[in-house]
């Protein structure tokens, strides 16, 4: 029976994740599977793979043929590599110590690979992250600014306001005293006015005392010439 080890999707639209099955190459992309070997998720950074490392040997060395993406997963996790080995120690090209060796060396070198890829991505995202609160921040400035300079005619306007309430209490106050000081000379007038009536009255009053006196003696007079 012909086994081919590749990928059947699952996952909703947009965020899909794939398990890793050996299947009858015959058999439709997602139907049915003889073994699970793991599990890929693409997307993160990097991508997440989940891989049961010793069935995947066995089955690429009983001859199980990966697709293109299976076969870039086994690689990445070392399963080609490792699967290469062993036919070298089948062909007596070294031995079991000398396959780990070479084997557990190589996936130093793989981890190290790995491990820098990781920083930088985490470096890298860093960086993203920095220079968007910087431009944040800068928009955020700008914005307050635009808003102080906005707020700067309505501050202005609230002083007027303030002095020409302040003007007209103070012409209120001044008319009103004017008012008062004028009512106060009106009455004053009207004092000296009735003084001035009184003083008048009294004058005709004793004029006309002088003039009866004046005509009462000047008949006295002339019945004494008479007499």
């Amino acid at each position: 029976m012909p086994a081919r080890i590749r990928l059947q999707r699952h996952g909703r639209k947009g965020r899909p994740y794939f398990h890793i099955v050996v299947a009858d190459q015959r058999s439709k992309r997602d139907g049915r599977f003889i073994e699970k070997l793991g599990s890929y998720n693409p997307t993160t950074n990097p991508a997440t793979i989940d891989l049961d490392f010793d069935r995947s040997v066995h089955w690429v060395s009983v001859g199980a043929q990966p697709s293109d993406t299976a076969r870039a997963i086994l690689s990445y996790k070392g399963v080609l590599m490792k699967e290469h080995l062993m036919r070298g120690v089948k062909k007596g090209a070294m031995t079991e110590e000398q396959m780990e060796a070479k084997f557990n060396k190589w996936m130093e070198q793989k981890s190290s690979i790995i491990d820098a890829k990781v920083t930088d991505l985490a470096k890298k995202q860093a960086d993203e992250e920095k220079a968007r609160l910087a431009a944040e921040k800068e928009k955020n400035d700008a914005r307050a600014a635009a808003i102080a300079e906005a707020n700067k005619p309505e501050e202005v306007e609230e002083n007027s306001a303030e002095e020409s309430t302040a003007e007209v209490v103070e012409e209120a106050v001044t008319e009103a005293a004017e008012a008062a000081l004028e009512k106060t000379e009106e009455a004053v007038e009207a004092v000296e006015e009735k003084k001035n009536e009184n003083a008048n009255a009294k004058e005709k009053e004793e004029n006309v005392k002088k003039s009866v006196n004046a005509k009462e003696e000047s008949a006295k007079e002339r019945e004494e010439k008479e007499s």
